[in-house]
């Protein structure tokens, strides 16, 4: 067997191609319908995504819309993905999950909806094309995506601030209401 030009025996390899993985963290929220079911629904359809496997799942909070729309609270949770797709590949499956799975039209901004999906962190990566910006420009901002995140991942580095999400929680002044179930 010939590998990278090295001859081997062929009962022992040395070398062999391993997909390389990412930890890569997603906001799910829901305020339409059976909201802990479009939950639960999102999460098994991030896990059957090719090269994906769900690796964490915070508890489900109740927290308040925020934004000017007037609105139902809506259930939050983030999981953890450890992923072999490129940020540009998940987040396309993900915007298709909101639209085919849960019906997602984006009529009223921020507005109610069965499922909002967030791509908030990829790995330690910095990204800022169009639509595509890692980590998510309002994480440190919002209550409800800090807080199931914290419970999952409290020592995990915000890679611009350089803050542990536990930190960045501490810090944050918010009068959101964030209740978990």
């Amino acid at each position: 067997m010939l590998c990278r030009g090295v001859t081997v025996d062929a009962s022992r390899p040395l070398c062999f191609n391993q997909p390389v993985e990412t930890e890569a963290f997603i906001a799910l929220g829901s305020n339409l319908g059976d909201r802990e079911q479009n939950l639960l629904r999102a999460v098994a359809e991030i896990g059957r995504l090719p090269e994906c496997r769900v690796t964490a799942l915070s508890s489900f909070y109740e927290t308040s819309p925020v934004g000017s729309v007037k609105q139902t609270a809506f259930y939050n949770a983030v999981l953890k993905l450890s992923t072999g797709l490129p940020p540009r590949t998940l987040l396309t499956h993900l915007l298709r999950i909101e639209t085919n799975s849960f019906k997602r039209t984006r009529t009223i901004i921020h507005g109610p909806r069965r499922m909002d999906l967030d791509l908030l962190l990829y790995g330690s990566e910095i990204i800022s094309e169009g639509d595509l910006t890692i980590p998510h420009p309002r994480l440190a901002e919002r209550r409800f995506v800090l807080q199931p995140l914290c419970e999952i991942a409290p020592q995990l580095v915000h890679p611009v601030s350089g803050i542990t999400v536990k930190e960045l929680l501490a810090l944050l002044r918010s009068d959101e209401t964030v209740v978990k179930l």
